[in-house]
């Protein structure tokens, strides 16, 4: 089992080690799950009691001691929309914050595959009158999962973002699903010009995503760079065939 994830969310390795071993106890008092989770006595109460302050598991009394139950797995979910929902209480002041500061051109990178995924998620939600891309191929494809590819234009296309893109032949099998939706547009270059590295153009963004093992995209916000590279979409949407 991954645990990461469950760090991911905000759990220490003490609290998921505890959590993991009253799951497989079923209840218990706290010197078993010491035993169990081969953790120290002080470790183990503090990971019980912050568990129990995150809804995560309860207790009942018996004479002197409480007997610990590990509550029902999906109480994470809930759990996770607490945490969002805090944080949403706190947006608008971050957000407020980030209005204060205006910077005309802003260039970041980011890596590795949820990286990539944050990119692609600016791209799809910044205002623009079209999401425009060329270059990749079945590398890129490959890379981040047809699923995942699917997954991002069906949310592209809720955002009513609509589309143009220059894939090459090694991808038609996608782009000619993709045309099927709406707002979406796709033309093909040969097969011999399928690269690792796909360029998106929407507003003043600029994301050029390389899909290497490891991957990782350069997202530019610069107008005058965004217009350059639309000037070069067109070029490409002109030689292009359906």
């Amino acid at each position: 089992m991954d645990i990461g994830i469950l760090e991911d969310i905000g759990l220490t390795k003490a609290e998921i080690k505890t959590y993991i071993a009253l799951l497989e106890l079923g209840s218990s008092s706290a010197g078993h799950i010491i035993d169990k989770s081969a953790l120290q006595n002080s470790v183990v109460h503090r990971a019980l009691n912050s568990l129990i302050e995150k809804g995560l598991i309860s207790f009942i009394r018996e004479g002197k001691r409480n007997i610990y139950k590990a509550t029902d797995p999906d109480n994470f979910c809930t759990f996770i929309d607490d945490k969002k929902r805090r944080f949403e209480e706190i947006l608008p002041e971050l957000k407020q914050k980030q209005q204060k500061v205006r910077i005309p051109t802003e260039a970041a990178v980011y890596k590795g595959v949820r990286g990539v995924d944050e990119v692609y998620r600016q791209l799809r939600d910044e205002k623009g009158d079209e999401y425009l891309s060329f270059g990749g191929g079945e590398q890129c494809e490959k890379r981040m999962s047809t699923a995942w590819w699917n997954n991002h234009h069906i949310k592209r296309i809720k955002n009513r973002l609509p589309s143009r893109q220059v894939f090459d032949e090694t991808v038609r099998k996608f782009g000619d699903t993709l045309i099927e939706r709406t707002i979406s547009r796709v033309r093909y270059l040969p097969a011999e010009f399928a690269q690792f590295q796909e360029t998106v153009i929407v507003g003043n963004l600029v994301a050029i995503t390389i899909f290497t093992e490891n991957p990782y995209s350069v997202l530019i916000r610069d107008k005058s760079v965004s217009e350059g590279y639309k000037k070069h979409f067109e070029l490409l949407w002109k030689l292009a065939k359906k």
